[in-house]
């Protein structure tokens, strides 16, 4: 790993603790000047350290990572683009304080988001004003202001938050899993049978057409399901229904863990964790991972094994953080022609930037030239670190003629420390990293002055992404 120089997280810790730099050399079995040394940044944290550090302090060891470090730094490069006529600051000195002082980059970031949610409720108000008149403000202006956040993006930092895995939410769901395989079967027959014995809820077939995909009566206990659905469609809205009954502590007990502005957003939260239930669920973490390693995470080979979609197997694999049995650490993006980001997950460190846009150098946007072939991308970010992409296209066909379909391209990446893992990196020179493609997370936040693909300058103020309030959801509906 790479020197690690977190001397005043360290000394805030011990100071948080009441401890003396005694106290502390002694409980972690170094010298009090070595244990001074490390406060001070004169030498770097070796793992031993850190590993003698979590068992002392009893810290997440995580905060002291370079991948943590860099997931910070992301965040403060668009805090800082997104303010007008602020002077450029440079990485070099983001990356410091990310290093250095990690809590008070927090502080700023929060007051970064309370500013913006300040500025949207005034913008808002200001044009209810323009058109209706003071005189008339006082009866609506509460109910005028919208929460400081979309519900979607509150939901999706709830996620990116917990690296996008939920322990007691996959141990519950690869139960389930492991019930249904002894009982032998179709999954969708045995998520029917369950849900019909243990909460007396009928499922039923509506017709083809406009109908929701499920709609659940409460009064009458009877789960709507659309006709249209495949069979994995069908076993993920049943899987989904039997989360939302069946795990609601567990959930609960998640989404107590966060603040929310407001209980609209709590809801769209819950629904999103009884899709993570689902998704694990239909790929139960134990048989999903050891098949992905066993297949070198070819994705389509594992939607053949599974019986799922492209998307879905995208979206398990960026779920697979399991302290005990890890998989590659991946990162999931979907977007549209226009360059919408649609959807976004994170199981590691990458952040994907908020403003500027995204890079056209990326592959995901090559993807669209050439429908349904996977494209793997050696692509190095402004900071050094070069990462592994896979980009294809998918399709989701219109319900009947004349009716539009969806195109989206997606995208997963790892770092190239677990590329040889993937099929996908063969043929690709991974002792060359040199002639990694240069990308960065848009032209906005991006420091690479001389790309001949940019678009707007590194100081300028920062464009905003339109995204579809229903696509934080982990899984979505087209499987």
């Amino acid at each position: 790993m790479s020197k690690i120089f977190m001397g005043v997280r360290l000394r805030s810790l011990r100071q948080e603790r009441g401890m003396t730099q005694v106290a502390l050399a002694q409980a972690l079995g170094i010298s009090p000047s070595y244990l001074n040394q490390l406060e001070q940044d004169q030498r770097p944290f070796t793992v031993s350290v850190l590993l003698k550090v979590h068992r002392v302090l009893g810290v997440d060891i995580q905060q002291f990572s370079e991948d943590e470090q860099a997931r910070l730094v992301a965040q403060l490069s668009d805090a800082v683009a997104a303010v007008p006529d602020l002077p450029a600051v440079p990485q070099a000195e983001l990356r410091e304080l990310a290093a250095k002082l990690p809590q008070l980059s927090q502080a700023l970031l929060a007051l970064h988001r309370r500013h913006q949610q300040d500025t949207q409720r005034l913008h808002t108000l200001a044009d209810r004003l323009s058109r209706v008149g003071m005189d008339e403000a006082p009866g609506w202006v509460d109910d005028a202001l919208p929460p400081g956040q979309m519900p979607f993006e509150a939901v999706r930092d709830f996620f990116f938050a917990h690296r996008n895995y939920f322990d007691s939410l996959d141990r519950a769901a690869e139960a389930l899993a492991q019930q249904a395989q002894a009982q032998g079967g179709a999954l969708p027959e045995w998520l029917t049978q369950h849900l019909r014995h243990q909460h007396g809820v009928f499922v039923l077939r509506s017709e083809a057409g406009d109908a929701p995909l499920r709609r659940f009566d409460a009064a009458s206990r009877t789960l709507h399901l659309s006709a249209d659905l495949q069979p994995s469609q069908q076993a993920f809205q049943l899987a989904t229904q039997l989360a939302l009954l069946e795990l609601q502590p567990q959930m609960q007990t998640l989404l107590a863990t966060h603040h929310w502005q407001d209980e609209a957003t709590r809801r769209l939260a819950s629904i999103g964790l009884a899709n993570y239930v689902a998704g694990a669920l239909i790929l139960p973490y134990g048989r999903f991972l050891q098949a992905a390693e066993s297949l070198g995470y070819d994705i389509e080979l594992l939607g053949q094994r599974f019986g799922v979609g492209y998307e879905m197997v995208c979206h398990r694999l960026s779920t697979l953080q399991r302290s005990d049995a890890p998989g590659v650490p991946f990162f999931f993006i979907r977007v549209d022609r226009a360059g919408n980001i649609s959807k976004r997950q994170s199981a590691t460190h990458f952040h994907f930037s908020k403003t500027g846009g995204s890079c056209p150098l990326w592959n995901v946007y090559e993807a669209f030239a050439q429908p349904g072939r996977i494209l793997p991308q050696l692509a190095s970010m402004p900071d050094g670190r070069v990462y592994l992409w896979i980009a294809r296209s998918i399709t989701h066909e219109g319900r009947g003629w004349g009716m539009p379909g969806k195109t989206f391209a997606i995208g997963l990446g790892c770092d190239v420390q677990h590329a040889q893992r993937l099929v996908y990196s063969k043929g690709l020179d991974l002792r060359n990293l040199q002639a990694a493609t240069p990308i960065g997370m848009g032209c906005k936040v991006c420091e690479r002055t001389a790309c001949p693909q940019r678009a707007f300058p590194f100081t300028g103020k920062p464009l905003r992404v339109n995204t579809d309030e229903s696509s934080f959801v982990p899984y979505g509906v087209g499987q």
